[in-house]
């Protein structure tokens, strides 16, 4: 419905409209900032090249948090990548005594996803069926990363997507467009009790 909606996180704002009674509300520039004052330890595991830390751009966002991890077997043109951000995260996680504010950022659904299709070929390219394949890939192995996060205590999870894909909508192939399929994304948010995975 029209907004405006309140938020569960906000900087402090003079004149929000969208900071309610229920808003956690942080005095830094940015939620790992305002988690990591509140005492958290803050970490990142990247996918995608915005966290490659190979320029200023793919480091501006690393940068944002305590400690960030970031190899090519995370990367989109890693078959197995979740899995090894997945091994990363309980490393990292495992060294942490306190509350931890984990961001992984899921490469497997992004583009290239093919070779998520059995018996394709790099020749195949993506589609709707190799992105679903990706999609299922992911879904047999979040529970890992849930397990992880909600064995200590109970964890608050949001599960979204940066943007979507077009497979042919309108004639448009991709994200770098101003298309609906791409502005709309999923979007989760719920508590894992301790234990619960």
């Amino acid at each position: 419905a029209p907004g405006p909606h309140p938020r569960l996180f906000a900087a402090t704002f003079p004149g929000s409209e969208t900071t309610a009674t229920g808003t956690w509300t942080f005095d830094a520039p940015d939620l790992p900032a305002g988690l990591a004052a509140a005492g958290y330890h803050t970490i990142c595991v990247g996918g995608v090249g915005f966290f490659n830390k190979l320029t200023p751009l793919g480091s501006a966002l690393p940068g944002l948090f305590a400690e960030s991890h970031w190899e090519p077997g995370f990367g989109v043109t890693s078959p197995t990548s979740f899995e090894a951000q997945i091994a990363c995260a309980e490393r990292a996680v495992a060294r942490v005594d306190g509350p931890v504010f984990l961001f992984v950022n899921v490469s497997a659904l992004h583009q290239p996803n093919w070779y998520h299709l059995p018996g394709a070929t790099r020749e195949h390219s993506d589609d709707p069926r190799s992105h679903a394949a990706a999609l299922e890939y992911v879904d047999r192995h979040i529970g890992g990363l849930f397990a992880l996060m909600s064995a200590r205590r109970p964890a608050f999870a949001i599960v979204c997507s940066d943007h979507g894909t077009a497979y042919g909508e309108d004639g448009h192939i991709g994200h770098r467009i101003g298309h609906e399929v791409v502005w709309t994304v999923p979007y989760g948010e719920f508590v894992l009790e301790r234990g619960q995975w």
